[in-house]
């Protein structure tokens, strides 16, 4: 699979997959990013594919030394679940 990337001029990272392109979009606050939606086209759901985009983008924020806020259900939900990403919780 791809390596998520931050397409900084959209304002959202992505994740290239054979038949589309999931996407996180994510607003800048001063003290952290807010994911603020995500989506994976519909014949691609059910395969793991929003998850690895968040998680790439949760890494991206981690080097870049920022912290994140969730803004939408499905980071929440993965955040809970994750519990590894705790340090850059905003």
């Amino acid at each position: 699979m791809a390596a998520v990337c931050d397409n900084k001029a959209q304002s959202r990272f992505e994740l290239d997959v054979v038949g589309g392109m999931a996407f996180a979009n994510y607003r800048l606050a001063p003290q952290a990013v807010i994911i603020t939606h995500t989506e994976t086209p519909r014949s691609l759901r059910g395969r793991g594919i929003a998850s690895e985009l968040v998680k790439g983008a949760l890494d991206l924020i981690r080097a870049d030394g920022q912290k994140v806020i969730a803004g939408c259900g499905f980071v929440v939900d993965y955040l809970r679940k994750h519990p590894e990403y705790g340090d850059i919780v905003a």
